[in-house]
């Protein structure tokens, strides 16, 4: 059975506009500087605590991201990232580009770094419905280590897989190391420190069904 595996946040819904724009809440007008230093702390938290569930790994880096750009956050503020999630926009070339998966025949999974509760909210927005989801809170860990991959390997036995994902170090070098096919969602028009690990790049999910195809064979 032929499996697309995708991460979500990035990849299918605008995270940073999402970090953005809930930043702005409670720190008006610092919105891009936060969501900056959010980034680099988020990833420090989820190592540091790979049991912790996503809406504290969110609150705390929220609260570190805050902290390095001196702004004073009220004690109900940090839960802002967690409130606003499930309203964060969907990048509108989604929908048209995983109903051709589908048609063609594709089965889909989402594997997220997010809580069951968080990403059931976000599923209420994606214009189409996943197959299979492997959540953070369900192996206990955080990509870029094993533990989703392994999970849905287990679970389903996918073969053609390919993997498809817009971060370059939580999913495109754990799918590499494991021998996953895998498609590269380059957004941010980053430059990979490999560039043999990125099977392949698209700058957005345009045209994704024939770049999958492609992958599998």
């Amino acid at each position: 059975m032929k499996w697309a595996t995708f991460d979500c946040f990035g990849t299918l819904v605008d995270w940073r506009h999402g970090i953005s724009t809930s930043a702005e809440l409670v720190a008006p007008g610092k919105g891009e500087r936060l969501l900056a230093a959010y980034i680099r702390h988020e990833a420090v938290v989820q190592k540091e605590s790979p049991g912790l569930r996503y809406r504290e790994v969110l609150a705390e880096s929220l609260r570190r991201a805050c902290a390095q750009e001196g702004v004073a956050l009220g004690d109900d503020d940090v839960s802002v990232l967690a409130a606003t999630i499930p309203y964060w926009p969907v990048f509108p070339e989604v929908g048209a580009e995983l109903s051709a998966l589908r048609a063609a025949g594709w089965n889909l999974a989402l594997l997220t770094n997010c809580d069951r509760d968080l990403i059931a909210e976000t599923q209420r927005r994606l214009p189409v419905p996943f197959d299979a989801v492997v959540t953070s809170e369900d192996v206990g860990a955080y990509k870029p280590a094993d533990a989703h991959f392994d999970r849905f390997r287990r679970a389903h036995a996918p073969d053609p897989w390919v993997h498809v994902a817009q971060s370059y170090m939580h999913d495109m070098e754990p799918a590499h190391r494991l021998g996953i096919r895998r498609v590269w969602i380059n957004r941010q028009a980053e430059r990979p420190k490999d560039p043999s690990i990125p099977q392949e790049v698209l700058p957005d999910l345009h045209g994704l069904l024939a770049v999958v195809e492609k992958a599998a064979r």
